[in-house]
């Protein structure tokens, strides 16, 4: 599943938030090669940046609960007021902010990161078809 991550911040930092996020989650093994800076994202150092965002393949299992154990630690390591919004396929959003996730403790952290891992591990609803009209003849192709 492609899920787009948005990453937003008040600090001085900006430019580098997503890309500090990306080498938090390119660290672990099981996502490596599956997180990328997204296209039109500004490279590190650009000025002027306001978010940075990051596209990352995931499946579920494994992949998704490292991935989400990742985001709220990174997120718990951060100095100022940032979020970290989480775009699934299908426009659902989760938004992780630093402020919330500052003073949790191991427990809670876990059961952050376990609630992110559901949201990323939940399949996108399948798309809406129009009903087929029953009076409607089959077309037939020369």
């Amino acid at each position: 599943m492609r899920i787009l991550v948005t990453v937003r911040g008040d600090d001085a930092g900006a430019d580098e938030r997503g890309h500090d996020l990306r080498r938090w989650l390119i660290a672990e093994p099981e996502l490596r090669g599956r997180i990328r800076t997204a296209d039109g994202a500004p490279p590190p150092g650009a000025p002027g940046a306001v978010t940075d965002a990051l596209v990352a393949m995931l499946e579920p299992g494994r992949i998704a609960e490292v991935f989400a154990a990742v985001v709220v630690a990174w997120a718990q390591s951060r100095q100022g007021n940032q979020t970290v919004t989480i775009t699934r396929p299908d426009g659902a959003e989760t938004t992780v902010g630093t402020a919330r996730v500052k003073g949790l403790d191991p427990r809670r952290r876990a059961e952050l990161a376990r609630r992110l891992t559901a949201v990323v591990d939940t399949a996108p609803a399948p798309a809406r078809t129009r009903p087929v009209d029953r009076g409607a003849e089959p077309r037939r192709h020369p």
